[in-house]
């Protein structure tokens, strides 16, 4: 056998190809939030909020029941912080209760909850132990019960789910230590020798690795006779001979991860474990990704309702100038912003995850715009947290309770949200990514225009095709049902806040939204992918009005059914006042911003022109490379793999 180059070298078109051939190319079901990049305000697709089969909801309620009494008797969140580790018991509890399989099939011995109580579960279970919720997510969102239910064979899901829904963890290996969101340049291999391949390279932030029975491998196979080759997703079992788990990353926060480095030394795998064909690795991954993502939005929702009680609890009890803090303007409008926010992130999670469970709608890009809002709301609504504690919010439990207060981990939750803005595409990528599939049709129909691999005559193509889509499509773009004073009037029912001024807000400005983007592809053509700011901002905006489209329609919802809706309803208005505020942020800068002069400004500090300004300090990190060597080959460490037992 001779395994191909070690690590890929790989032009920036040539991994902007590899991720466009991993992504779902067609929409066969229609998707409220395309439409509403588009300009076209689908309500129809989320209104009325969908709501669960009654068994499903009878079902999900009786084991939250248990789960809550779970969490509150056996998981001891500060025990787990401080001795950074999961103890056995609890997962022996966990086990038991059927926790590990709630995604599962129960003809595979799962219990087959739903997506919307799969993620009730989470929320609750991540306000027990964050890393506990981390663990149980890791397992079933894109572990590998998630990719052999979606991609698996028949013997695939009859070997592995009853194994991963009552008693093997399993992990998801992608990341390399020199490769993160450009899979192009992958570099362990799966070598094919004879009805197996043979695995070599080393992973990186392996979730849930270091404690693993099951692994789903993302590897290259060479191309070669018989094999197409290509990015290929294998289930792998951990105590396979070869492979070292050479390290327990510690982190920030999470400190009950079991999150390693995992070495991969001539490791036999069967053919038969290959899911889907070769080259189908990333495209499994990510197709895993639409609904898995779901599931750190939730968890940030759990968060979210912790925070807002603390901040009602303590803000009500300490005082400041003759009354308590909450009636003071400076505390009460944070106060506000978490709630209204909150209220906000949890319609999001719900009518995403009611929609997964349908499935008649496409999420990809709904679960995208969860994961980006909900983590980067969350994030704000801790740090908003630990500012109305003050320095309570910065001293740690355990210090508190040691000097007989209240032992409130608000530091804790803080540095335990912050990896949300990183794991399962940051930030900027979820940016890149959701803008991609924003501005779909428009390539879709005119993508060979600004393509300079394109003949001449394929771009008079386009130019037909897109002088077509464009003819139909900018009229509707001017005048719709949000400028009528007197649509949207269900929102508007007699003694509640009205919300059918901000549908048509959502309305009026998806279209507003929609110019702007073909403006801005016709302003920059070819070069809009490097406009990163601006598709940030456009996919910032396009986010607060799914939030404020979710929020609506679940007040509605709420109100219909008799639960808390007139409070409901004035949750959203004040979400929804506050969220036009930052939408309108966001269009102002669309076009009056400092990217130009921030990426001169970038390229000097690059080349060392502002070295000086670095001048007196010192620097307390220590030796090493940046990047640490990931020559495949046998391991010299020992190996830390402890497996639950």
């Amino acid at each position: 056998m001779t395994a191909p180059p070690l690590k890929p070298t790989v032009t920036e078109r040539e991994a902007r190809q590899v991720a466009e051939a991993a992504r779902e190319q067609d929409w066969r079901k229609p998707s409220f939030a395309k439409e509403l990049f588009l300009g076209r305000f689908r309500l129809d697709l989320i209104h009325p909020h969908p709501k669960p089969p009654e068994d499903d909801a009878r079902r999900g309620e009786e084991f939250l029941a248990k789960l809550r009494d779970f969490c509150e008797t056996q998981i001891d969140g500060a025990r787990i912080e401080r001795e950074a580790r999961i103890p056995d018991e609890v997962i022996d509890g966990l086990k038991d209760l059927g926790a590990l399989g709630m995604k599962i099939d129960t003809k595979y011995g799962g219990l087959g909850l739903t997506q919307v109580y799969y993620n009730k579960a989470l929320a609750m279970v991540g306000t027990a132990s964050p890393a506990v919720g981390a663990l149980l997510s890791a397992h079933q969102s894109i572990g590998v019960p998630q990719p052999v239910k979606i991609f698996g064979t028949q013997e695939q899901k009859e070997a592995f789910l009853p194994r991963c829904a009552r008693t093997d963890i399993s992990a998801f290996l992608l990341t390399e230590p020199d490769v993160g969101s450009d899979p192009a340049r992958l570099a362990t291999t799966a070598v094919p020798d004879g009805d197996s391949y043979v695995l070599d390279g080393v992973k990186l932030w392996t979730t849930n690795g270091v404690v693993a029975d099951l692994l789903v491998v993302m590897a290259r196979v060479p191309v070669s006779e018989g094999h197409k080759g290509g990015i290929t997703a294998f289930v792998v079992e951990a105590a396979s001979e070869g492979i070292t788990v050479e390290n327990r990353n510690a982190f920030m926060g999470l400190r009950g991860l079991e999150n390693g480095v995992t070495r991969f030394h001539r490791v036999r795998v069967p053919a038969a474990n290959r899911i889907g064909p070769e080259g189908a690795g990333l495209k499994i991954a990510l197709t895993t990704l639409n609904t898995g993502r779901l599931s750190l939005p939730a968890m940030c929702v759990g968060a979210g309702k912790w925070c807002l009680q603390i901040a009602r609890e303590w803000s009500s009890v300490r005082e400041q100038w003759g009354r308590p803090i909450a009636r003071h303007e400076a505390v009460g409008s944070k106060i506000s912003f978490m709630a209204a926010t909150t209220f906000a992130l949890e319609a999001v999670v719900d009518l995403a995850s009611q929609m997964a469970d349908e499935d008649r709608n496409d999420i990809r890009i709904e679960a995208a715009l969860a994961k980006l809002y909900g983590s980067e709301m969350a994030w704000t609504i801790a740090d908003e947290l630990v500012q109305i504690r003050g320095g309570r919010g910065f001293e740690t439990a355990d210090s508190l309770a040691a000097r007989g207060e209240r032992a409130v981990p608000t530091e804790q939750l803080l540095r335990d949200l912050r990896i949300n803005r990183i794991f399962e595409g940051s930030t900027e990528i979820m940016h890149l990514l959701i803008a991609r599939e924003a501005v779909d049709a428009h390539l879709s129909v005119a993508g060979d225009l600004i393509d300079p691999d394109k003949s001449l005559g394929d771009k008079g193509k386009a130019a037909a095709r897109a002088g077509g889509f464009y003819a139909r499509w900018l009229p509707k773009l001017v005048a719709g049902p949000g400028q009528l004073p007197r649509s949207y009037s269900e929102f508007n029912p007699a003694g509640h806040a009205d919300l059918s001024v901000h549908v048509r807000y959502v309305e009026r400005t998806a279209r507003k939204l929609a110019r702007s983007t073909f403006y801005a592809m016709s302003r920059w053509q070819g070069r809009m992918e490097t406009k990163q700011g601006f598709l940030g901002r456009i996919v910032d905006i396009g986010a607060e009005l799914f939030a404020m489209s979710a929020a609506c329609v679940r007040a509605e919802m709420l109100r219909a059914g008799g639960e808390n809706g007139r409070e409901a309803y004035q949750l959203a208005d004040v979400f929804c006042r506050q969220a036009r505020i930052r939408v309108e942020e966001l269009f102002g800068r669309l076009w009056s911003n400092t990217d130009d002069i921030d990426g001169k400004l970038v390229k000097g500090v690059l080349n060392g022109a502002y070295t000086w300004l670095e001048d007196g300090v010192v620097d307390p990190s220590g030796e090493g490379p940046w990047i640490a060597d990931a020559t495949p080959g046998p391991s010299a460490k020992e190996n830390v793999h402890r497996p639950f037992r």
